[in-house]
C-alpha cells in the first residue's frame, strides 16, 4: 500500500512536470508561436481537435520540427537515466553511469564506424547505427568488467579507473575516425559533443523500440534487482539466477544506451544524476526507482537542451555541454563524499 501510495504522488508530479517541460520546450524558439496556439497544433494533428484558422506555417514549425525533437530529447533522457539506475543496480555503484564507464564512448565508436564504412548509410540506415553501436556498448561494457574486476582495489574505484581508460581508448579511435575521415568531420563531432539538431518522427521511431523493450525487461526483473543490494550470495538463495540475470540486464541497458547514442551521441552524467537523486527522495526500490527515474530523466534532458538552445541564441550549444556542467560538480560531490566514507 505505501508503495502504490508513493508511485501515485511522485508518478503524478512527474508525469506534470514532464507535460510542462515538453510545453515550454516546444513553445520555445525564433519564430514566435503562441503557447495555446502550440497546443492548437498538436490537438489537430492528432486528430483530437478540430482548430481551424491556424497558419500552416506555425503548424509546420511546431509539428516536424520542435514538437519530434523535444520528443526525441526526452526519450533520450528516460533511457539514460534507466540504463544508470540498472548499471548502478547490479554493479552495487552509485557512481556507474552510461559514460563514465565507457559505454557510451564505444557506442558511438561502432556509431561513427557504421557511417566510416558506409552501412550507416545503407538502405537499413534507421537499423544498422543503433545495432552497429550496440556491439561498441557491448565492447566497451566487458572491457570495464574485465579491468575492473582486481583485487588491488576497491569495485566503485576500479570500475571509474576502468572506465576512464576505457572511456580514452574509445576517444582516441574516435579521433583518428576524424583524422582519416576528414569528410566525415562534422558527422563524428556530432557523436563526440552530443546534439539533437536535424532530429524528427524518423528518430524516434527508431528509438522507441529499444526502450520499450528495454524498459519492460528491466522493469519486469526490478524485485530481483532490489536482491542485488542484499549480495549475491544472499540472492542466489533467495533463488535469484545472478549471473544469467546480471548479463541479461546490462545487455538490455546497453541495448537502450546504443539507441540513443545512435541519435544523439554522447550525452553524460543523465544516468548518475537523475537515479541518485530520485533514490534519495524516493527509496531504492527499483518498482519504484525505474519508472520515476525515466520521467525525471526525460523532464531533465529537456530543460537541458533548452539552455543549449537559449545561452548562445541564435546559436546553439552541444547538449553535452550542459550536463557536463551540471553533472561534473556532482559526480564530484559524490566521490568525495564516497571516500570520505571509506576513510
Amino acid at each position: 500500500m505505501i508503495l502504490k501510495r508513493k508511485m501515485f504522488f511522485w508518478s503524478g508530479g512527474l508525469f506534470l512536470a514532464l507535460l510542462f517541460s515538453i510545453s515550454f520546450g516546444v513553445f520555445l524558439g525564433s519564430t514566435d508561436v503562441g503557447f495555446w496556439t502550440v497546443w492548437k497544433i498538436v490537438l489537430r494533428e492528432t486528430g483530437l481537435m478540430a482548430c481551424p484558422g491556424l497558419d500552416e506555417a506555425d503548424a509546420a514549425i511546431i509539428w516536424q520540427l520542435r514538437l519530434p525533437r523535444v520528443l526525441l530529447v526526452g526519450l533520450v533522457g528516460a533511457i539514460l537515466a534507466t540504463a544508470g539506475t540498472v548499471y548502478q543496480g547490479l554493479l552495487k555503484n552509485h557512481l556507474a553511469d552510461p559514460y563514465i564507464l565507457g559505454v557510451s564512448s564505444g557506442a558511438a565508436v561502432g556509431a561513427v564506424l557504421a557511417i566510416v564504412t558506409g552501412w550507416g548509410t545503407a538502405v537499413f540506415f534507421n537499423w544498422t547505427l543503433p545495432l552497429f553501436a550496440f556491439v561498441g556498448a557491448c565492447l566497451a561494457l566487458f572491457l570495464v568488467l574485465r579491468l575492473g574486476n582486481g583485487r588491488g582495489a576497491s569495485q566503485a574505484t576500479a570500475l571509474i579507473l576502468a572506465g576512464v581508460v576505457v572511456q580514452a581508448f574509445f576517444s582516441a579511435l574516435l579521433t583518428l575516425a576524424i583524422s582519416l575521415s576528414p569528410d566525415e568531420l562534422q558527422r563524428i563531432q556530432f557523436w563526440l559533443m552530443g546534439s539533437f539538431s536535424f532530429r524528427g518522427w524518423q528518430h524516434i521511431g527508431v528509438v522507441l523500440p529499444f526502450f520499450l523493450a528495454g524498459f519492460l525487461i528491466c522493469w519486469w526483473f526490478a524485485q530481483e534487482l532490489n536482491l542485488f543490494a542484499l549480495g549475491e550470495r544472499s540472492a542466489v538463495h533467495l533463488g535469484v539466477h545472478v549471473e544469467k540475470l546480471r548479463v541479461g540486464l546490462l545487455i538490455a541497458a546497453s541495448l537502450m544506451t546504443s539507441a540513443a547514442v545512435a541519435v544523439s551521441g554522447m550525452i553524460g552524467f543523465v544516468g548518475l544524476i537523475i537515479p541518485h537523486v530520485m533514490r534519495m527522495l524516493t527509496g531504492a526500490d527499483h518498482r519504484l526507482l525505474l519508472p520515476l527515474s525515466a520521467l525525471a530523466g526525460a523532464s531533465f534532458l529537456i530543460w537541458a537542451d533548452i539552455f543549449a538552445r537559449i545561452l548562445l541564441a541564435p546559436a546553439e550549444l552541444p547538449i553535452g555541454v550542459i550536463t557536463a556542467f551540471v553533472g561534473a560538480p556532482f559526480f564530484a560531490g559524490i566521490l568525495r563524499k564516497y571516500l570520505k566514507g571509506r576513510a
